[in-house]
């Protein structure tokens, strides 16, 4: 006869409003992301993958594991409770603006130190960073005499690991034209049939590195330009100010934001002004 623990694992565990609550301040102490009331299924269908994975029969048990920070579960904890919507040319405005107006500026304005930096900030699986890739090895004719970097990031070390790679499903790559697939992809066969992976040029421009936006920034910059989409959506008010405020600290003058179109630094900074389309210039 199973016992309680097995009978537990089978059919799911019991989650209370108290569990949810403690692990709604977990995540938002640890990644800055406040979840909403509806996010409960999300939370539970994920974290009870942990639990089982880990032999655990509750919620407050791993909530204790979590808050004592014994081993490497934090860093699951964070993959699993982060979201990763990604895909090549998504909001295509951007990559358009970048190729006809920002591109083209930039070449002028950096013509002495000919060097380019580009931070994609909540990188995922690293469809954003290869699209700026391509835009700017299709719209600089000498890149190879230019400097030219992207910083590519994210919490989740499970998705940076995906992207540094460079391998995709076919379906993944449906947005990608027939002409610039072939240019920039290999296609997979044998036991990569309905695979591609990115080619090497756009891998060199591409330096991924695991960061948590609420923490210290090891890095430097100023970037000419950031992106940062549909990442900030996921913080309240007062965290997107801080953040907003951190962007333009860290770009050159009259650099570039570029986020999602759900998200707005204007009640919350002077430092942005609005260029198109969920396209921002610092002001100051």
């Amino acid at each position: 006869m199973r016992n309680t623990a097995e009978k537990s694992l089978q059919q799911g565990f019991e989650f209370t409003d108290g569990d949810f609550e403690r692990l709604r301040e977990l995540v938002y102490r640890h990644t800055g992301i406040r979840m909403a009331d509806n996010r409960r299924d999300l939370i539970y269908g994920r974290l009870s993958r942990r639990l089982r994975a880990l032999g655990l029969h509750s919620f407050g048990a791993y909530c204790r594991l979590i808050e004592d920070g014994r081993g490497d579960e934090l860093e699951a904890f964070t993959n699993a409770v982060t979201t990763n919507l990604t895909a090549f040319y998504r909001e295509a405005h951007h990559f358009d603006y970048l190729a006809k107006t920002l591109i083209p500026e930039l070449l002028k304005k950096n013509r002495e130190s000919r060097r380019i930096r580009i931070w994609s900030a909540g990188c995922s699986s690293g469809e954003e960073p290869y699209t700026l890739a391509i835009t700017l090895q299709e719209n600089i004719p000498d890149i190879h005499n230019w400097d030219v970097r992207i910083l590519a990031t994210d919490l989740d070390s499970d998705v940076l690991a995906r992207a540094s790679a460079g391998i995709y499903e076919q379906k993944n790559v449906s947005k990608v034209l027939g002409s610039r697939l072939q240019r920039w992809f290999y296609k997979g066969s044998g036991s990569n049939q309905g695979k591609v992976k990115v080619r090497p040029q756009l891998q060199e421009l591409i330096a991924y590195r695991k960061l948590n936006l609420m923490q210290s920034w090891p890095m430097k910059g100023p970037f000419d330009l950031i992106f940062c989409r549909n990442v900030l959506i996921y913080f309240d008010k007062s965290t997107q100010k801080k953040m907003f405020d951190r962007f333009a600290d860290i770009l050159t003058q009259k650099g570039h934001l570029f986020i999602g179109h759900s998200e707005s630094p204007m009640d919350l900074t002077d430092r942005f002004s609005l260029i198109g389309q969920s396209i921002y210039r610092r002001s100051h």
